[in-house]
C-alpha cells in the first residue's frame, strides 16, 4: 500500500489530536504528568477555615496520593449537606455533629460523620454596646436561627449567668425555653451568615467562628466564648460527614488522615492560634 507525504503528515496529527484529548480527559483516569491511577475528591466546604484548610493544607498532600482535591465552596449550612445526600458531591467539611444530627431529623437523610477535625470556639461579640456584664434591660442580641446553633448561643448566655433555660443542657433551646430572663433580652433571629452584618443594629450578635473569621473577628474580639470543655467540643467539634455509601471510601480515609495528623495540628497553630483547634 502506498502513502503520500500528505497522507502520513495527516495521520501524525490525527494521533497527536487524540493524545491531547486523552491527557485532557477528565474522570479517574491518569491525565499527562499525573501519577498513575490519579483520583478525584470532591468536598462542599464553607470558605474560611474549611475551604482555606482543604485548598492550602490538605490538597498538596492528598496530590502526593494520587488525589486531586475539587473543593466547592457553599455561604449557607444547608447546600453542603443537600449536595451530598443527593451524591453530586463525595462529602463536605463545615459543620458539628449537632447539626448534622437534626438536619438528618429535619430532612429525612442519613449523612454520617466519619471524623472529628477541628473545634472552632463560638462567641459573643460586641454590637452597638460593648459591655455584656453591664447588658441593659432590652438589649437585642442576634442568633443564629438554625435550632444546634441558636441552642449553643442560648447555652452561652446562660453560662454568663445572663439567662436561665428550663432544661440548663439542653442543646435544641429557642427562646421560648426560656426559663428566666431578668434583662428582657430580645432576640433577633437571623441565618448564622448574617449575624456579622447584623452586628451594626444590634448590641451584641452570637456568631459562629467560620463567619467571624469572615468579617475579620477573631476570638481575641469576642467578649465571651463558651468554655472549651470535652463536652463542647464532643458536641460541636466540625466534621467530615458523608453518605453512609462512602463512609469507607478510600479517598475520604486519605482526607481524614491528613486532617487528623500531627503536622495539620501545627498547621492550625500557626495560621490560626486559637480560632481553630485541632478536636482529635
Amino acid at each position: 500500500m502506498n502513502i503520500t507525504r500528505r497522507e502520513l503528515i495527516a495521520s501524525a496529527l490525527g494521533l497527536a489530536a487524540s493524545a491531547g484529548l486523552a491527557a485532557c480527559s477528565g474522570g479517574g483516569s491518569a491525565g499527562s504528568g499525573s501519577p498513575e491511577g490519579a483520583q478525584t475528591l470532591t468536598v462542599a466546604a464553607t470558605p474560611s477555615p474549611h475551604a482555606e484548610i482543604l485548598n492550602g493544607f490538605a490538597a498538596p498532600l492528598l496530590a502526593e496520593r494520587g488525589i486531586t482535591l475539587e473543593v466547592r465552596e457553599f455561604t449557607d449550612y444547608v447546600q453542603p449537606n443537600q449536595v451530598v445526600a443527593a451524591g453530586e458531591i463525595d462529602c463536605n467539611y463545615f459543620q458539628h455533629t449537632n447539626y448534622l444530627d437534626n438536619f438528618n431529623e429535619e430532612n429525612g437523610t442519613d449523612i454520617v460523620s466519619v471524623a472529628k477535625i477541628h473545634y472552632e470556639p463560638f462567641g459573643i461579640y460586641a454590637g452597638r454596646s460593648d459591655d455584656l456584664a453591664a447588658i441593659a434591660d432590652g438589649a437585642e442580641i442576634a442568633v443564629p436561627n438554625d435550632p444546634t446553633n441558636e441552642a449553643r448561643a442560648l447555652l452561652l448566655l446562660q453560662q454568663e449567668g445572663l439567662i436561665t433555660l428550663k432544661d440548663p443542657d439542653d442543646v435544641t433551646a429557642t427562646p421560648n425555653d426560656i426559663a428566666e430572663n431578668p434583662h428582657n433580652i430580645a432576640f433577633r433571629e437571623v441565618e448564622a451568615a448574617a449575624t456579622p452584618r447584623a452586628l451594626q443594629d444590634v448590641d451584641f450578635a452570637a456568631i459562629n467562628l467560620n463567619y467571624a473569621l469572615e468579617a475579620d473577628l477573631h476570638v481575641a474580639d469576642a467578649l465571651v466564648v463558651e468554655a472549651a470543655s470535652g463536652a463542647a467540643v464532643e458536641q460541636y467539634a466540625n466534621i467530615i460527614a458523608t453518605s453512609p455509601d462512602k463512609a469507607e471510601d478510600e479517598r475520604i480515609k486519605a482526607l481524614v488522615e491528613v486532617l487528623t495528623s500531627a503536622e495539620f495540628k501545627d498547621y492550625l497553630a500557626e495560621n490560626y492560634d486559637q480560632d481553630v483547634l485541632a478536636a482529635f
